[in-house]
């Protein structure tokens, strides 16, 4: 037995050392892999008395979390979604720990469909998605628990809540797509082959039998259904997230929908696309193909194929296209003998940040109106309305997430649900871009916020900062509505974005000039941004912390073990760390398109080069003659089924084993049961939050005030 260097760390095993191309990789503490060992239990036990030793003392942890745990204090709405007779929609009322599932029926109040912590009153319980019926008299609910984010699909009676046929076992953020007409049936996909089959099911309510539609053969791929316009089955399949979509179509009019004719829209070309029917009949399909900022086309259902498709809406270098909505054409109010209007585009696009919405014609793609949006914030989920209304979600910095509806004609949404509470004032909030220069050249930008003083001007000089990155997934970053955010800023910190290449905060090639083997690229951006806010005097170093999760989580792991120096502290938040590994834990596997793998030997030397865990297991990188290695928070989640808490759990203890004799980094593990990687109760993610932050606070010098 080999015991850690660092003091009171457990017991572990002899080293491994695995053979990769040549190469010795070391892994001593592969071990923690086994997360409910007696060894694993009582070194998390270890890790527990620590950090709450060390959370004690953080003076703004109750401050912070009071003053979160306010700013969430309010009813949170979703887009509805409207089938006739009713309309659906979550509601998380002010005080609630869940948002519960509602049907509205004209001006009675909304009835709950289903309610998660009415079934499970621990909160352990998630609804994670939902879908009506096309005649709205059933809804398909999926739920978890613990975190796993793998657990049953049920459906029940929208009059009632009562269940309606056998659940289905063991689905992951399944698409439901009501078959049209004749039994109650639905499309379903199966992520994981729990079943041996990973695809698209046809399923009976009645009874739960099934049918296999349409099976993946590639390797790592997720599937994706949809019906369109009660006719229309698509079939998807996502090689690699923000990487390239296979799409499928076939006219359930024609036959059985259980042998559905699938004919090819877009198989095999590298691009990402998504499609929504318009009320012409017409396909349109928001892509990257030949667009890498994203375009939207047009095409007939009934020659979908890539060469018959014509550009209504193109791309606008500088500015990613998010999101659409196709509307049917407004009341006729031209003259006599005029023609009908065509369908409209409700297109909203992102830059840096920042979303700009307007409505286009859906026949030439002329714009038509600027929508006028609240502020500088994000819209999302815009969904269109059977009266050729538009429903989205708009948030910014400061300004808690809310429904607006958008009429046809209107230039400006007005709030929904109508009789919703009126929002307090937002807090004045201004927010800077900062250019930097990464390692090869490409300039970076990184967005600031600091909230705005007591007399009208942001508090001048260096002080406590937050540094935010994600770079992953060719996701751009938007700037909506984050309590913590806001928090720390009227707590009297800066807060800060690094729009990193790996993103796609600038297009398509943005997010591959930093994914699979040029993935270094994306820590090279993040460690001269740091840089940059030093520079630039908004923060000195031990004023400075990283903070990222999951994919961000590896990001500011890589920046700090590369750059010891960078900053005072790091938060990584369910990070993925082992790059050897991760394709053996979590969904590491369906990841190799973002970033490389390690079969693969010039993959394997990127991976290496940057990994965290392999740069703290050598000790050497951590150990620059005269540099403090910063204050690290790692936190894991036990339920987690994405990234996996292994990865926390072994870069705590190769952290803590790397530390010298003189004295061992400040690295806490903040480790939780009973949640995983997504939605969790409103107290356990105001608790997160506001711990977090209070380490950040604790380690940078933000002091009460």
């Amino acid at each position: 037995m080999v015991r850690n260097r660092a003091p009171g760390a457990a017991l572990a095993p002899d080293h491994v050392v695995d053979t990769l191309h040549g190469s010795t990789v070391p892994d001593p503490h592969r071990w923690l892999e086994t997360a409910d060992s007696p060894a694993t239990l009582h070194w998390l036990d270890e890790r527990r008395h620590e950090y709450e030793r060390e959370a004690a003392t953080w003076p703004l942890r109750a401050p912070l979390a009071d003053r979160i745990r306010s700013l969430v204090d309010t009813d949170l709405w979703s887009v509805p979604v409207h089938r006739p007779g009713a309309v659906f929609s979550t509601v998380r009322p002010a005080g609630s720990e869940h948002p519960r599932l509602v049907a509205l029926d004209g001006t009675a109040p909304p009835r709950t469909v289903y309610d998660p912590a009415a079934e499970d009153p621990t909160g352990r319980t998630t609804l994670d998605a939902w879908e009506p019926s096309p005649g709205g008299d059933l809804v398909a609910v999926q739920t978890s628990r613990g975190g796993v984010e793998r657990g049953s699909l049920r459906v029940l009676r929208t009059a009632t809540g009562a269940p309606c046929g056998p659940d289905v076992a063991g689905v992951r953020y399944s698409h439901v797509a009501w078959a049209p007409g004749g039994t109650p049936s639905f499309f379903y996909v199966r992520r994981d082959g729990e079943r041996g089959v990973r695809g698209v099911w046809l399923r009976r309510v009645g009874d739960g039998a099934e049918t296999l539609v349409h099976a993946c053969t590639a390797p790592g791929t997720v599937p994706g259904v949809r019906v369109l316009g009660d006719r229309w089955l698509l079939v998807t399949e996502g090689h690699g997230t923000g990487h390239r979509t296979d799409l499928w179509l076939a006219d359930l009019s024609d036959g059985d929908a259980a042998r559905p004719a699938l004919r090819p829209v877009q198989v095999g070309a590298e691009g990402e696309t998504e499609a929504r029917l318009g009320p012409d009949g017409l396909l349109y399909l928001r892509t990257t193909l030949g667009a890498p900022w994203r375009r939207i086309c047009a095409v007939s259902p009934e020659e979908p194929g890539v060469e018959h498709w014509r550009e209504v809406v193109p791309q606008e270098s500088g500015a990613t296209l998010d999101a659409f909505a196709v509307f049917p054409p407004a009341p006729l109010d031209a003259a006599p003998g005029a023609g009908p209007h065509a369908p409209a585009l409700f297109v909203s696009r992102t830059r840096l940040g920042i979303s700009e919405a307007s409505v286009h014609d859906a026949r030439t793609g002329e714009l038509l109106y600027p929508v006028g949006l609240p502020g500088e914030g994000m819209v999302s989920t815009p969904e269109t309305a059977p009266d050729g209304s538009v429903y989205l979600a708009y948030a910014d910095v400061a300004t808690q997430q809310r429904v607006l509806r958008l009429p046809p004609g209107a230039p400006r949404p007005r709030h929904w649900p109508p009789d919703a509470a009126e929002a307090p004032p937002s807090p004045a909030v201004e927010r800077t871009v900062l250019w930097c220069r990464s390692e090869d050249g490409t300039g970076v930008p990184v967005t600031v916020f600091e909230a705005v003083g007591a007399g009208g001007r942001p508090v001048s000089g260096p002080g406590p900062t937050i540094l935010h990155a994600y770079g992953g997934f060719g996701r751009p970053r938007q700037f909506g509505f984050s309590a913590t955010v806001l928090a720390w800023l009227l707590s009297g910190g800066r807060y800060a974005v690094a729009h990193v290449r790996g993103g796609g905060d600038a297009g398509r090639a943005w997010h591959l000039a930093g994914s699979g083997r040029a993935k270094p690229r994306a820590v090279e951006d993040l460690v001269a941004s740091a840089d940059a806010l030093v520079t630039a005097r908004l923060c000195t170093r031990p004023q400075l912390c990283l903070s990222g999760g999951s994919a961000g989580g590896l990001l500011v792991l890589a920046a700090a073990t590369a750059r010891p120096d960078l900053c005072g502290a790091v938060i990584a938040s369910a990070p993925l760390a082992d790059m050897a590994r991760f394709e053996r834990m979590g969904l590491g596997r369906m990841w190799t398109r973002e970033f490389g793998t390690a079969a693969n030997p010039d993959d394997f030397a990127a991976l290496m080069s940057y990994s965290p865990y392999h740069r703290a297991v050598d000790g050497a990188a951590l150990h620059t003659s005269g540099l403090r290695f910063p204050s690290v928070l790692l936190t894991g989640f036990h339920g987690d089924t994405r990234t996996d808490a292994a990865h926390p759990r072994k870069m705590c203890a190769a952290l803590l084993a790397a530390a010298s004799d003189r004295g061992r980094p400040p690295v806490l593990l903040r480790y939780e049961r009973d949640v995983g990687h997504g939605p969790r109760a409103v107290s356990r993610a105001v608790g997160l939050a506001a711990d977090a932050h209070a380490f950040a606070a604790h380690r940078t010098g933000l002091l009460p005030r």
